[in-house]
């Protein structure tokens, strides 16, 4: 019988040269191809179908070590598994193990630099990498920097969040959700497992204060719009570029940054529009704002001076102006006010003094309708619905109110 299943031998195999499959038995076979090269593979029926796992090259795996492999095989064959699928399944645990293993000297903050490169591109603000930077360089570095990522546990970030959380609660919560996004990044590279010990819902929720119980949100501060007409007035007297910047700032109701480090190619003198691509917008998203006459005479009034396609160089000439000449211009009478309150402003002015709808105003200030089901019916940008708003606001800060959208509502009364 064993001369019988043992049918080659190692004479044999090492003299064999014509191509083709030579069984030793029991499913064990020696192949030759074309070009003389041996190789040793088992086979086996499935399902009603033939599999063949190849068990390694000849003469690397002797005969001897063959027949133990196929041996391997058919107890696993006895046992109601698959070979080949049993393998597979071996290397994927190895590959996982090692992912895990190579995580033990992957830590946070190797793991937090990484993430913040790979996000560097789709972040509209040059800003945004340094305040994330900064802010877990602050405050979870010191507690779990060189820990291994898969070490990071409940225990840890809280250790990071909780000396902050009532005193610097807007801060501790963007940390947290910082947290929470590089952990998240590390499983998805297999580099940590389990639950991430950062998520508010089910894991902190548990055992911090909600933030908005512990302080109420501060928004920007911002200047009454009742004040603003007489402002803005002051800044159009002025000739200095931080003057026209910040005036073209609150006429177009748009972000500092945006205003700052608008382009020429970007504004269409004849159609009186101003196109922001969506890489400097926040929503990622193109954005038109209509140009009021007041607007493109401050635009006509910078066309002398264009520097690098910058419509409002800094003293370099080199790069847009900085938002701290723009700031210190603000603050010189007004510190306790911010360039991003102006937004509110005028908000509050569409609200109180207009009959523009809701949707018009959020839409002159970019914002992303809440509510998708509003925002699946609204698909166009309402351009020139805004831009009647917008020659509105200018009216209002040239004439104090008297604009035929403006609302007849007195100073007083307000």
């Amino acid at each position: 019988m064993a001369k019988t299943i043992k049918r080659l031998a190692d004479l044999k195999v090492k003299r064999l040269k014509e191509p083709g499959s030579y069984p030793d038995g029991e499913g064990l076979y020696l192949q030759i191809t074309k070009i003389g090269a041996k190789s040793w593979f088992y086979r086996y029926e499935t399902s009603g179908k033939g599999r063949k796992k190849g068990l390694g090259a000849y003469p690397t795996i002797s005969l001897e070590k063959a027949r133990k492999a196929a041996h391997e095989c058919r107890l696993l064959r006895q046992q109601g598994l698959d070979p080949i699928d049993y393998a597979r399944q071996l290397e994927e645990q190895k590959l996982a193990q090692e992912q895990i293993d190579k995580a033990q000297v992957k830590t946070f903050k190797i793991c937090a630099l990484e993430y913040i490169d790979s996000r560097k591109a789709e972040w509209s603000n040059a800003k945004h990498a340094h305040q994330w930077s900064q802010s877990l360089e602050s405050y979870a570095y010191p507690h779990f920097g060189e820990v291994p990522v898969q070490d990071v546990n409940v225990s840890l970030v809280m250790s990071a969040l909780k000396p902050i959380w009532t005193s610097k609660t807007e801060t501790a919560t963007r940390v947290r959700q910082r947290i929470e996004a590089v952990l998240d990044y590390a499983a998805a590279l297999h580099y940590r497992a389990g639950e991430n010990p950062a998520r508010w819902k089910g894991h902190l929720d548990k055992v911090l204060p909600r933030p908005s119980k512990v302080r109420a949100i501060v928004h920007h501060p911002a200047m009454p719009y009742f004040d603003v007409p007489e402002y803005f007035q002051s800044l159009r007297e002025m000739n200095s570029i931080a003057a026209k910047t910040l005036a073209f700032t609150i006429l177009t109701a748009t972000r500092s940054g945006e205003a700052r480090e608008a382009r020429w190619d970007e504004i269409d003198l004849d159609h009186a529009v101003w196109t922001i691509p969506a890489e400097r917008m926040k929503a990622r998203k193109l954005f038109r704002v209509p140009l009021s006459s007041q607007a493109i005479e401050i635009l006509s009034e910078m066309q002398p001076l264009e520097l690098e396609g910058w419509v409002f160089p800094g003293l370099s000439g080199r790069k847009a102006i900085s938002e701290a000449a723009v700031r210190k211009l603000l603050k010189t009478d007004h510190p306790d006010l911010t360039t991003h309150g102006f937004r509110s402003t005028f908000r509050d002015w569409c609200a109180e003094m207009t009959n523009h709808p809701r949707e018009i105003a959020e839409s002159a200030l970019a914002h992303v309708l809440e509510s998708k089901s509003e925002a699946a019916y609204q698909r166009g940008d309402l351009l020139e619905r805004r831009r009647r708003l917008m020659e509105a606001w200018e009216g209002y800060l040239l004439t104090d109110g008297a604009s035929a959208d403006v609302l007849p509502i007195r100073r007083g009364s307000v």
